[in-house]
């Protein structure tokens, strides 16, 4: 009676990589092949807002950066920490935000960029404000896909410089609920009255969109 035949393994294997691969095949012949989960599809277009900016990218961007202050990122743990009343979240982000924006992140492409010789320049921002976020939220915690919002101060090599941002209401009008359609519209004004601030042009679909 011959003995039974061992599998051959390359020498580089270990005694252990040959037991995680024998544990693969025998879960793999168990479960049998991969089932394909559900998959939603939702196609909407969206209208994207770059307005010219009379003044340098630096000028801009201090003058961006004064009227949307960062984030009070210490405070907001304070309360979250105290497990403060809701309200007290929304007094806390009114003061910090007297235009109803905040900036959560920046993210600065130029200091990378440069070392590939391209000689434009971008800084980008997440913009927003959470406890506006959170009516929205209630109903579809997915639509963190476009909260914070997404805007940018940018200039290529032959300039002028540009300020660019998608427009609120289409974004979240996607999700095809009218509890979180209003919000989208009350953000459409709110970065209406921000664009006026700044001395910018409005345009006029900031103004005129509709739930």
């Amino acid at each position: 009676m011959h003995p039974p035949r061992r599998r051959a393994y390359p020498r580089s294997w270990t005694p252990e990589s040959v037991a995680r691969d024998d544990l693969v095949t025998t879960t793999s012949a168990r479960l049998g092949p991969p089932r394909r989960a559900p998959v939603e599809t939702v196609s909407h277009s969206v209208n994207r807002f770059t307005i010219t900016i009379d003044a340098t990218a630096g000028e801009f961007r201090q003058q961006y950066e004064r009227e949307v202050p960062p984030v009070p990122m210490e405070d907001l743990r304070a309360l979250a920490a105290c497990d403060a009343p809701w309200q007290e979240m929304v007094a806390l982000m009114a003061s910090a935000a007297p235009l109803g924006f905040a900036i959560y992140h920046t993210i600065d492409a130029d200091p990378f960029v440069r070392f590939a010789g391209d000689r434009a320049y971008c800084v980008s921002y997440l913009m927003g404000n959470h406890t506006i976020a959170e009516r929205m939220f209630r109903h579809d915690p997915a639509i963190l896909l476009y909260a914070p919002l997404r805007t940018a101060i940018w200039e290529d090599a032959k300039g002028p410089v540009y300020f660019s941002f998608d427009q609120p209401s289409e974004q979240f009008r996607s999700f095809g609920n009218p509890a979180i359609t209003v919000v989208g519209v009350e953000l459409d004004r709110k970065m209406a009255a921000l664009l006026e601030h700044l001395g910018l042009t409005v345009p006029d679909a900031l103004c005129t969109s509709a739930a």
